[in-house]
């Protein structure tokens, strides 16, 4: 059975993609579980300098995903802040005369964590998911994904699988489109540059969907697409692979966006 971890970005602004990826994996044969105990994974304590602040959501996520056979999440930068610093959390804790068991649990936690389409590619061995998405889409890779993961072409692959779906290449993906969590907050001005870079980056694909791995990115540049009057559709990879085509029992492809507007102009 896999537990999923939500994430508090998902559960609080984007539900949607939480329902996704459950439709997405019973779909294919998984039984999926919801743990009411779940949290916050820490992120913006452990990147805002507070770590022992941390410790105490180490241990809830371990508490709660105790006795599942893999830990499910939507998002890469959150299955990044499990997979690099819990391990660094616990050590720290552990140095400091702290440990009381934190270590043991984060052992036990890390390796069962998978991002979303790591564990549709490596652990259940598919690229075709049965998913019908058309409408004209672009891929941007996340910083944490990319980098921390090392998630390679397995999101490439499954969107490049999916009926109907036209893959349009992105100028300049591998650049950071400016959110990074707390860094959008302490430089702001430098965060909404890049992520108007990004945006326009976007737009030049001509695409009608902007896709990721993460909603945090896909809230930032979606932002700036929107203020642009830009008609982009930002849209989470679950989201699409839910989708089916009419007449399946899965969710149907949502409507593509509106046609682009004038540069500059709001709606």
């Amino acid at each position: 059975m896999v537990g999923l971890f939500l994430t508090c970005v998902n559960d609080m602004v984007y539900p949607d993609t939480g329902r996704a990826v459950v439709t997405l994996l019973e779909r294919l044969g998984v039984r999926v579980d919801f743990p009411m105990e779940q949290s916050c994974c820490g992120q913006p304590f452990f990147n805002t300098g507070y770590r022992r602040a941390t410790e105490p959501l180490v241990r809830r996520y371990a508490a709660a995903f105790r006795g599942y056979d893999h830990i499910v999440t939507p998002s890469a930068s959150c299955a990044t802040m499990v997979r690099e610093q819990y391990p660094r959390i616990a050590a720290r804790a552990a140095a400091e005369g702290r440990d009381d068991g934190l270590a043991a649990a984060v052992t036990e936690a890390v390796p069962r964590t998978y991002e979303l389409t790591e564990y549709l590619v490596d652990v259940l061995g598919v690229t075709d998911v049965g998913a019908y998405y058309p409408h004209t889409v672009t891929y941007h890779p996340t910083c944490h994904g990319l980098r921390a993961l090392g998630l390679g072409d397995r999101p490439r692959r499954l969107l490049e699988r999916v009926k109907g779906l036209e893959l349009r290449e992105l100028a300049g993906a591998e650049e950071c489109c400016g959110f990074g969590g707390t860094f959008a907050v302490k430089n702001a001005a430098v965060s909404v540059a890049m992520g108007t870079d990004k945006a326009r980056a976007v737009v030049a694909t001509g695409a009608r969907a902007l896709c990721a791995a993460d909603n945090s990115c896909l809230a930032h540049i979606g932002g700036i697409l929107t203020r642009r009057g830009a008609g982009v559709r930002p849209v989470h990879i679950a989201e699409i692979l839910a989708s089916t085509e009419p007449g399946a029992s899965s969710p149907r492809p949502g409507p593509p966006s509106p046609e682009p507007g004038p540069e500059g102009t709001d709606r």
